[in-house]
């Protein structure tokens, strides 16, 4: 989704970047894990990441599972006054249909212990002040979930 926004805002004159979360995770040379401390660590990561591509780019679209709203709030304080929050929320049915990395199965045969959102140890707290929501579980199809962000970003853009 991230890069068809990316696309549409590009063809729309705008210089964007997409900063993917599993990307910036991977650049660094602590590998981090999944519990707490190590999302807060990797969150603290993308903000610095964010504060030195900001300067480069129109845009920058971070597609990120942040799970825990004391990260949205300092990335929110410490990149503001352009940071928005989009999110894009789903039933967990509709998660295990679309599941491309076989998380969700991993988790129920417990090969995965601590799924953000899914296990028990590893909750996903939902935003309390996001700018834009999207359910994406059934009703809102890809394009227009693609269309309603663009439109939104255009409309809070610095240009």
């Amino acid at each position: 989704m991230s890069f068809r926004a990316e696309k549409k805002l590009t063809e729309s004159g705008f210089s964007v970047k997409v900063l993917d979360g599993d990307m910036i995770r991977a650049a660094y040379k602590v590998k981090l894990g999944f519990d707490r401390k190590d999302i807060e660590r990797n969150n603290t990561n993308i903000v610095k990441t964010c504060e030195v591509e900001r300067e480069n780019y129109d845009i920058l679209i971070v597609p990120v599972i942040s799970p825990i709203n004391y990260c949205r709030m300092m990335a929110r304080k410490k990149l503001e006054p352009y940071f928005y929050l989009i999110y894009l929320s789903s039933s967990i049915d509709s998660l295990k249909k679309r599941d491309p990395k076989g998380l969700y199965d991993k988790a129920d045969r417990g090969e995965i212990l601590d799924l953000i959102g899914y296990s028990k140890i590893n909750p996903y707290e939902v935003p309390v002040d996001a700018d834009l929501e999207i359910d994406t579980s059934s009703s809102a199809t890809l394009e227009s979930s693609v269309e309603t962000i663009v439109e939104f970003i255009k409309k809070n853009s610095s240009r």
